[in-house]
C-alpha cells in the first residue's frame, strides 16, 4: 500500500464510497427494486462516478503538481532548464520517493554549498588579514627609518648606514612579498604554463646546494645526498620549476635548521615515479601544525620568519608547482629530530 499510483488510489477511495452507498441504499424505504438489484446498481453508478471524480482530482491537482515540483527541483539542482531535462518525468511506479530522494539530495548539495561557502568566506578574511599585516610590516618599517633620518640621524654616518641597511632589507622583504603574491596568483589562476622536459634531477639539486653554500657557511650547514643516490636520476618536468621548489625547501632547512646542522637529499626510483626527499635535523614541526603548514601566509614561528624574511608564502607556491605537474607532495616532522619534505616526479623513459 505504499507509493500507490493515482489510479490505484482512486480505484479503493471508489471501492470504499460506492461499498457505503450501496450498504445505505439498501435501507428500507429507499429501493423499489429488489434490494441486491438496487445494491449493484447503486454500486456500479457510485464506484464509477467516484472514480472519475478521485482520479482526475488526483491526477490533476495533486499528481501533476508533484511531477511541477519534482521537475523544478532537478532543474535547479542541475542549474539548468534544457528541453531534454524539462523533457524527463518522474516514474510511475513510486513518485513520491523520487521526490522526497531529490528534495534530500537538493538539501544536502545546498547544505554543502553553504558550508563551503562559509569556510571561502573565513579564508578570504584571514588571507586580507594576513595579507594586511604581511604589508604593513615593512612599510611601517621603512617609514620609520627614513623618517628618523630625515630627523637628522643622517647627520651620524654610522647610524646613517645602519638604517640605510635595515630599510634596504624591508624594502627587500616586500618586494619579495609582492613577487610571491603575483606567482601565487598565477598559479591558482591557471595562468602558469609548464614547459616540460627531461633533465637529470640530481645535477639540478647540486647547482643549488652551489647557490646556497654561502648562507649554509653561516651556520654551518652541509649538504649532502643519502649514500647510493650520488647518480643521475632524468625526469620529465619543467625545469625551473622545480628549481624553485627545491630553492624554496633548501632554503627552508637552512632558515630551521641547527647550528652545525646537515640538509640531505635522496632520490628514490618508484617505477614511473622519482621521490624526491629534503631533511634536515633541525627545530622539526609541531603536529598540530601540519595540516596547516601549505597555507599562505601560515607560520609557526611568526617572529622568526620575519627576522628571516621569508614571505609566508614559499611552501603554498611549493605546493602549487607540485600540483601543477599532478604530483604530491608531503612533509614528516619531529619536534627538536628534523623535518623531511617529499614531493613526486614523473621519470623520464
Amino acid at each position: 500500500m505504499k507509493n500507490l499510483k493515482p489510479a490505484t488510489v482512486a480505484i479503493y477511495t471508489s471501492l470504499i464510497v460506492a461499498a457505503t452507498a450501496s450498504l445505505v441504499s439498501s435501507i428500507p424505504p429507499y429501493f423499489m427494486l429488489h434490494p441486491w438489484q438496487q445494491i449493484g446498481i447503486v454500486f456500479i453508478i457510485t464506484f464509477i462516478f467516484s472514480y472519475f471524480v478521485f482520479y482526475n482530482a488526483l491526477e490533476r491537482f495533486i499528481y501533476r503538481k508533484i511531477k511541477l515540483i519534482y521537475k523544478s527541483i532537478h532543474n535547479l539542482k542541475l542549474n539548468r532548464f534544457s528541453k531534454d531535462i524539462l523533457g524527463k518525468s518522474m516514474s510511475d511506479d513510486d513518485p513520491i520517493s523520487e521526490v522526497t530522494a531529490e528534495v534530500q539530495e537538493w538539501a544536502e548539495g545546498s547544505r554543502r554549498e553553504i558550508e563551503s561557502l562559509k569556510k571561502a568566506e573565513q579564508y578570504r578574511r584571514e588571507f586580507l588579514s594576513n595579507l594586511s599585516h604581511e604589508l604593513k610590516t615593512p612599510l611601517f618599517s621603512i617609514q620609520g627609518y627614513v623618517h628618523t633620518l630625515l630627523d637628522g640621524a643622517m647627520n651620524d654616518k654610522e647610524v646613517e648606514k645602519h638604517f640605510l641597511e635595515k630599510t634596504a632589507f624591508s624594502i627587500d622583504r616586500l618586494a619579495n612579498l609582492i613577487t610571491d603574491l603575483e606567482e601565487i596568483s598565477k598559479l591558482e589562476s591557471g595562468e602558469v604554463t609548464l614547459d616540460k622536459e627531461i633533465f637529470d634531477i640530481y645535477s639540478l639539486t647540486k647547482d643549488v646546494f652551489d647557490e646556497f653554500e654561502i648562507k649554509a657557511n653561516t651556520t654551518k650547514i652541509k649538504f649532502s645526498f643519502k649514500k647510493g643516490c650520488e647518480h643521475p636520476f632524468y625526469v620529465f618536468a619543467d625545469k625551473e620549476r622545480v628549481r624553485q621548489i627545491l630553492t624554496n625547501l633548501i632554503d627552508n632547512s637552512i632558515k630551521y635548521g641547527k647550528q652545525n646542522g646537515n640538509t640531505i637529499v635522496s632520490f628514490y626510483d618508484m617505477a614511473y615515479k622519482v621521490l624526491i626527499e629534503i631533511t634536515d635535523d633541525g627545530l622539526g614541526i609541531a603536529e598540530e601544525h601540519l595540516k596547516r603548514l601549505f597555507e599562505r601566509f601560515y607560520r609557526i614561528d611568526k617572529s622568526r620568519s620575519r627576522e628571516q624574511g621569508g614571505t609566508g608564502l614559499g611552501l603554498a607556491i611549493v605546493k602549487h608547482l607540485v600540483e601543477a605537474h599532478n604530483e604530491t607532495i608531503n612533509v614528516r616532522s619531529n619536534t627538536g629530530v628534523g623535518s623531511t619534505f617529499g614531493f613526486t616526479l614523473a621519470k623520464s623513459e
